[in-house]
């Protein structure tokens, strides 16, 4: 495709959000406004959402596949000429497909809400903060420099932020003060990292600092070291890497739907994108200080994690669904930063597949809970495991299905999405970058291995406890007698032994929500047949920066 086309591309999948969530607050025109205004403004979402996504699809059609490493539909403008902060966009194989993924999660959750919008105040102001995060979240993918990636990443914590506390659940307030200071804290102390970075090099342009004949050069490994703490702290927080994820279960549990699904299919990749981006090829000495603390974190992440989705998934501990799946994306992030504390291009291709992945398989996940909460009014895992519980495979076979095939992804079988992020990731860690303790990062990949052990043994007790439900308490039987062989209409029949009542029946999957899981389950059976179609483009660009730009 023409470069100038691609160029205008990009910037009509950055741009189009914001002026879509300036137009939601509008007044319908008289002719759009269907059955009354709130119906009209969610299809407005629905609209430029689609259209976004649309665009997405475009920009990856057009994209040079032969030459994933080379920054393409690039926008180069001076914005604050004094501070040499430029406007500058562009995408390669590291940042496509995490654009790609941001503008379908969005599309889906502005369809989904269409049709099931949250309970809480107007739609208007809803569609409107939707819009602004995806557009904070695409511009994080695509910008170039180092002033704007800071200005995208705070972007969405506003709108994020208004989601949780105004249409939440229970504890709604508490989890959203939690989430933006949290986050707000540690992105104070990366600006200050990147500040160091950008005025001890003389510039903001990622792209210059990642080679190692350009501005790098001025960077001292005492300043890289200084800029990779004060810049890792925040992009840890975001990641959620362990001990400063706290943050991640109370968001999760008390967010509508839609917001559980975009804090954990795109606004988590945020983090971890920061790491590849920025702190491995710019800071690449100060990382490699780092990088064992990166990996211990990481896996004392996957293990811990995944100990606190077996303690809310056992009998009695009135576990919620909703907290377990956010505790189990603590662990599989934490692949995604042991492999990318591995500093081996493998380990880099598998932390970046194990992102997509994790967004296509958790979105469904989140997804399939919050429709859960719908039909029973709770995702407390004893209530819904009780003798009058959910037992999906015989009241709703589809969605139990579906929600069996989402836990059986997220342990990572091999097939599915999952599977190749975290083999990758290990590789990595069997045979780190050279001047890397091989002995440490063995231990490492160790745990990682019990973490999956793990995660299989939570993920299959929920859906023994949630999809088959539990085994029904019957009042005790009478011994046999002759009347109880008697017709029951009879009114002079003896007593006859009580059965149990019939489950009641739930809505099984609708067309709607069909429409909004069906294209994640799709992309998720397409990337574990087919990952080269995501490492081919991945791999080039991750050797490049590797390799300080050669």
């Amino acid at each position: 495709m023409n470069p100038t086309a691609l160029q205008y591309l990009l910037a009509a999948v950055v741009a189009l959000p914001l002026l879509g969530a300036v137009g939601a607050l509008l007044p319908a025109p008289p002719g759009l406004r269907g059955r009354n205004p709130d119906q009209a403004v969610l299809r407005h979402g629905v609209t430029i959402t689609g259209v976004v996504l649309a665009a997405a699809l475009a920009l990856a059609v057009g994209f040079d596949h032969d030459h994933p490493a080379r920054m393409q539909a690039t926008t180069d403008i001076s914005w604050i000429p004094a501070l040499d902060i430029r406007i500058h966009l562009g995408v390669d194989g590291i940042s496509l497909p995490l654009v790609v993924l941001t503008a379908l999660l969005t599309f889906l959750c502005a369809l989904y809400s269409y049709f099931h919008m949250p309970t809480g105040p107007s739609p208007k102001a809803f569609v409107a903060l939707l819009l602004v995060l995806e557009a904070g979240t695409l511009a994080t993918f695509a910008v170039l420099d180092l002033m704007l990636f800071f200005l995208a990443f705070e972007m969405v914590l506003i709108p994020m932020y208004f989601l949780i506390a105004r249409w939440g659940g229970a504890g709604k307030q508490a989890a959203a003060w939690k989430f933006i200071l949290f986050t707000l804290l540690g992105s104070v102390v990366m600006l200050l990292g990147l500040l160091l970075i950008g005025l001890k090099s003389g510039t903001f342009d990622m792209v210059a600092l990642a080679t190692d004949n350009g501005p790098k050069a001025q960077l001292s490994h005492t300043v890289q070291v200084l800029a990779v703490l004060a810049v890792g702290i925040g992009l840890a927080v975001k990641s959620p890497m362990w001990p400063l994820h706290s943050w991640l279960p109370d968001a999760h549990t008390a967010a509508p739907t839609v917001g559980s699904v975009l804090l954990a299919g795109v606004l988590l990749k945020m983090g971890t994108y920061g790491f590849v981006r920025i702190a491995l090829p710019i800071t690449p000495e100060g990382m490699h200080t780092f990088a064992p603390y990166l990996a211990a974190l990481a896996a004392i992440g996957i293990i811990y994690g995944s100990l606190a989705c077996l303690a809310l998934v056992r009998q009695g501990a009135k576990g919620d669904l909703k907290r377990l799946i956010a505790y189990s994306s603590v662990g599989h992030m934490g692949f995604v930063l042991l492999g990318i504390a591995s500093m081996t291009p493998t380990g880099v291709n598998g932390a970046l597949f194990a992102n997509i992945a994790h967004g296509l398989i958790t979105g469904l996940l989140f997804f399939l809970v919050g429709a859960l909460k719908d039909r029973y009014g709770t995702t407390d895992l004893d209530a819904l495991a009780g003798s009058t519980g959910a037992a999906l495979y015989g009241k709703a076979p589809r969605f139990g299905g579906l929600l069996a095939f989402g836990a059986v992804a997220s342990l990572g079988i091999p097939g599915l999405a999952g599977f190749w992020g975290e083999m990758l990731a290990m590789f990595g860690a069997f045979r780190p970058a050279v001047g890397l303790s091989r002995p440490a990062f063995l231990t490492f990949m160790v745990l990682a291995g019990l973490g999956t052990l793990l995660t299989a043994a939570y993920l299959l007790l929920v859906v023994r406890r949630v999809c088959m439900g539990g085994t029904p308490h019957l009042a005790p039987i009478a011994p046999l007698g002759a009347g109880d062989l008697a017709d029951p209409a009879d009114p002079d029949a003896g007593p006859a032994a009580e059965t149990p009542a019939p489950a009641p029946a739930i809505p099984d999957i609708a067309h709607y929500e069909y429409a909004a899981w069906t294209p994640l389950a799709v992309l998720t059976v397409l990337a574990g047949l087919w990952p080269a179609a995501l490492l081919g483009l991945t791999d080039p660009a991750v050797q490049q920066l590797l390799g300080g730009g050669k």
